[in-house]
């Protein structure tokens, strides 16, 4: 098992053993997924980075002035 502390902008150092065990690079992209009160971190790969494209493509329509005000108090 490995420890990281959160720093108060929310980051955390990834260890050594885990960069290592994932063939992390600096540069690398990271993917998160929570289930239930666990997440798995991996690193992203091709796919990865072609579907997040495709999707923030389609989320545009939703990140306007009008959008923020609507939506900041949910």
């Amino acid at each position: 098992m490995q420890i990281s502390k959160l720093s108060s902008k929310g980051q955390v150092t990834i260890p050594k053993p885990v960069r290592e065990a994932i063939d992390l690079k600096p540069g690398d992209m990271v993917v998160y997924e929570v289930q239930d009160d666990f997440v798995i971190l991996r690193r992203a790969g091709p796919f990865d980075f072609a579907f997040h494209a495709a999707l923030s493509d389609t989320l545009d329509e939703w990140s306007t002035p009008e959008d923020e005000e609507a939506f900041r108090d949910l």
